[in-house]
């Protein structure tokens, strides 16, 4: 997966980038896009992206052995499970998920639900930053292009 070109903005220390433009990877379920990452824009110290999900989809478990993940839920409902343990998210309200702590997203409602995260710190390398604790739903899919 190509990382998009950056667009620079009035002060040429801002780069955006259009989620339209970042092709969407299915593997762990939903749609997931690294939008603004160390391949897009140089970030050094985390990056964002977005998870969409249709009704009845979920993001399989999986954890951050060197980052902290922010969710902001823009619209519809998830239920985060945390380390089994499950949370309701609804839109206009955030969380905040430990680094290390397994994880699992599931749509709650009707509607698409969508999702805003970030994630940091960096891990050492961007193959360290993510461990599967559940089977992908499609590990044919090419994952996201962070670093």
């Amino acid at each position: 997966m190509e990382s998009p070109k950056p667009e620079q903005v009035a002060d040429p220390m801002a780069l955006k980038v259009a989620q339209k433009e970042v092709a969407a990877s299915r593997r762990q379920g939903g749609r997931v896009r690294a939008l603004l990452t160390p391949a897009s824009v140089g970030a050094t110290s985390g990056f964002l992206g977005t998870v969409d999900l249709a009704p009845g989809e979920s993001v399989s478990e999986h954890y951050h052995p060197y980052s902290d993940k922010f969710f902001y839920v823009l619209e519809g409902t998830v239920d985060f499970r945390l380390n089994g343990k499950t949370v309701r998210v609804e839109a206009s309200e955030s969380l905040m998920v430990r680094r290390g702590t397994r994880h699992q997203l599931d749509h709650a409602g009707g509607g698409q639900a969508r999702l805003v995260f970030t994630i940091a710190p960096l891990a050492p390398r961007p193959e360290l930053g993510h461990v599967d604790t559940a089977p992908p739903p499609h590990p044919e899919a090419e994952v996201p292009r962070v670093g």
